[in-house]
């Protein structure tokens, strides 16, 4: 945890920002694995996190708009709680720990939410994104699952999206050795890569680095020599000579916060001529937005130029034709670059996504495209310093897209197709880092990750 003053100073800070009644905020709850007393590793919610600090289950936490009051919920442990899973502290101990002013059990928070609704006071809440919890809101607010969402609190979502997208010096050193552990993860891959292997014995090992590292991984590994499937969680393919492998994985510490780096290996440790001719375009694609990102700039116009630069290197390989101007305008590089550039990051890998990305990414100057590739961007909006995002940019042969396109004819004008045949088994390269956008630019977090082509083939020791 940070220093209690710091989870006092975030809720003062979000009492300015709301126009009055109270704010609830359930923390999570343990979640059965497969009979109620094995559990999911439990994981707390991230708002509850970055103001309340606590990650136990079982908490929740109301803070009074009008009178500045602000109270933690949750029961002390019983004698069978302590014999299984030793002593806790007790609530009033949690409580003063991040300068909350009281602790009552959970059987008050009922009392405290229905006298507030029988004075017509606003109870702000966040989108629930847990069965759990929306069964808990439906209990306590009746109000039925299927209107949480639209029932949430949109100055309380706006409120909360505010504070938590600048983030803090001491969240960036927690976002740093997540980023560091990361590290460990991708150089672990390049060094032991071998043709012969099957992916899960790669993706089992990067795992157990980032919990023997103090914390789980920040999302399920995404590991694959089919790289052109973009989140590919499955590890049952063996690896031969010749294939890549796209590795896009993270730890998070032990207090929440996430890394999320992608890397791009050859099984055999060499890249061939035609790989290193579609790596570099995005290699390329990914230091242009570092040079490009700083505060004022729109990150829709980081992505546009990142995809410029992956189509240049497209049109060099004869893959695309024509003018790439015209082509990134009308959205033909999205065959090959069907996502966005990058997200938020921070307590969650995707940060803040369960508030709604639009409020998140975009606001009221930008809105969201429609167009295909570039509808996929999750952050659009205007940079300030102290965001965090990824810088993830991509090159993709996805067959049944290729076959879609060419059957409509679709962009003949810039798409070669005779000339994509032959890549129709090429899979998929991504590049991703983490950047800080700073006062005057931005820097990319974390220990240095080996990404340019020389770097990445000197990692196997065998090859030398």
């Amino acid at each position: 945890m940070f220093t209690p003053d710091t989870y006092k100073k975030r809720r003062d800070e979000l009492r300015k920002l709301l126009p009055g009644g109270i704010v609830f905020f359930p923390g999570n709850t343990e979640v059965p694995f497969n009979y109620p007393a094995n559990t999911y590793t439990y994981r707390q919610d991230s708002t509850f996190i970055y103001y309340c600090g606590l990650q136990e289950p079982g908490l929740a936490a109301v803070m009074d708009i009008d009178d500045g009051s602000e109270c933690l919920f949750g029961d002390d442990s019983t004698m069978d709680d302590i014999i299984w899973m030793g002593r806790q502290p007790l609530m009033n101990d949690k409580a003063a720990a991040v300068k909350m002013d009281k602790a009552q059990p959970c059987p008050a928070l009922a009392d405290v939410l229905q006298k507030a609704q029988q004075q017509g006071r606003t109870i702000h809440f966040l989108p629930p994104y847990r069965a759990e919890t929306k069964i808990r809101l439906w209990e306590l607010l009746g109000i039925q699952p299927a209107q949480q969402k639209e029932k949430a609190s949109v100055a309380l979502i706006k409120a909360v999206v505010k504070m938590r997208t600048l983030k803090e010096p001491q969240e960036i050193e927690q976002i740093e050795a997540a980023i560091g552990t990361s590290c460990r993860m991708h150089t672990y891959i390049m060094k032991h890569v071998r043709a012969g292997m099957v992916e899960r014995e790669l993706s089992g090992a990067i795992e157990g680095i980032a919990l023997a590292n103090g914390g789980p991984v920040s999302f399920p590994v995404i590991l694959s020599i089919n790289g052109q499937i973009l989140h590919n969680h499955s590890h049952g393919n063996t690896m031969h000579d010749g294939q890549l492998l796209i590795t896009d994985a993270g730890a998070e510490t032990s207090m929440g916060y996430a890394g999320d780096i992608t890397r791009t290996t050859p099984v055999s440790g060499r890249f061939d001529a035609r790989q290193k001719a579609v790596y570099n375009a995005v290699l390329q694609a990914n230091l242009q937005a570092i040079e490009m990102s700083r505060p004022g700039i729109l990150y829709r116009d980081v992505h546009l130029a990142s995809a410029r630069v992956i189509a240049d290197g497209l049109k060099d390989a004869g893959i695309m034709r024509g003018n790439m101007d015209d082509a990134v305008a009308q959205g033909a590089h999205a065959l090959f670059f069907p996502h966005g550039l990058g997200h938020a990051m921070g307590l969650d890998v995707h940060d803040m996504e369960n508030l709604g990305e639009n409020y998140v990414g975009y606001n009221d100057t930008i809105s969201r495209s429609t167009q295909f590739g570039l509808a996929s961007l999750r952050f659009g909006r205007k940079l300030e310093p102290g965001f965090v995002l990824t810088d993830e940019p991509g090159i993709y042969f996805i067959p049944a897209l290729i076959d879609q396109w060419e059957t409509e004819k679709k962009f003949t004008e810039f798409i070669n197709y005779e000339v994509l045949k032959d890549y129709r088994t090429f899979g998929g390269i991504r590049i991703e880092d983490d950047i800080l956008i700073t006062e005057n630019g931005c820097r990319v977090l974390g220990p240095p990750v080996p990404k340019t082509v020389e770097e990445i083939e000197g990692m196997r020791e065998d090859l030398k």
